[in-house]
């Protein structure tokens, strides 16, 4: 395999590392991401770290600086109250359709994920918990068995993976998607919309919190 087939698993690789990070708190907002500080800790070139970096700022996650430096991106309120907006619509539409969609193999794997978010938040492991709150989102996303809406939510991934992180109440999440799992399960699409906007509301409530926390 040649130089540039080489290449793209290396920048993938840059790319993950760099977003989880972002995304579970490693990298505060506002931290200085410096190709080559970045290319020596991670033992690459600068070439997949700029790539990477490119990557990331597609995803909403990093804004670019002159040159070589970019920095992690600071979500102001107008960015959040923005993806609130287009997570409450998006989310309505993928549990309704979840709950009359979902397959039996489907509903297998979201209880998986429901059983991983309860073991992590019971062992107060919050960057485990975080990620399979956020994984129980996207599952949900596959049962509803919508490609356009699987696309529109690729493209918004990162930054919903972000705000979906925006909670300290670990248990009280996953209570909350085990409820929802359970209405899907039944094919209550009214409940499920009812728990819905509840989950929506809290989340918004506990985001607040968790801004203050942080910021204090």
């Amino acid at each position: 395999m040649g130089a540039s087939g080489d290449f793209a698993p290396e920048s993938e690789r840059v790319t993950r590392q760099l977003r989880d990070e972002i995304l579970d708190g490693v990298r505060r907002p506002g931290s200085r991401l410096v190709e080559r500080e970045l290319a020596e800790a991670l033992g690459v070139s600068r070439l997949p770290v700029r790539e990477a970096l490119k990557a990331l700022v597609a995803e909403g996650l990093v804004t670019p600086r002159p040159r070589t430096w970019a920095v992690v991106r600071e979500f102001t309120p107008s960015d959040v109250a923005d993806l609130d907006e287009v997570r409450s619509a998006l989310e309505l539409l993928s549990f309704r359709l979840a709950a009359q969609r979902h397959t039996r193999e489907g509903l297998e794997r979201l209880r998986a994920v429901v059983d991983a978010e309860l073991e992590a938040a019971r062992a107060g492991d919050a960057v485990r918990a975080r990620r399979a709150a956020a994984d129980f989102h996207m599952t949900v996303t596959s049962l509803a068995g919508n490609e356009l809406l699987t696309e529109l939510e690729n493209v918004l991934r990162s930054r919903l993976r972000w705000l979906l992180g925006q909670h300290d109440d670990l248990l009280a999440v996953a209570a909350e998607h085990e409820a929802l799992y359970d209405a899907i399960a039944e094919r209550d699409v009214q409940k499920v919309e009812s728990l819905v906007l509840e989950h929506l509301a809290s989340s918004r409530k506990a985001a607040m919190g968790h801004r203050r926390q942080t910021e204090g």
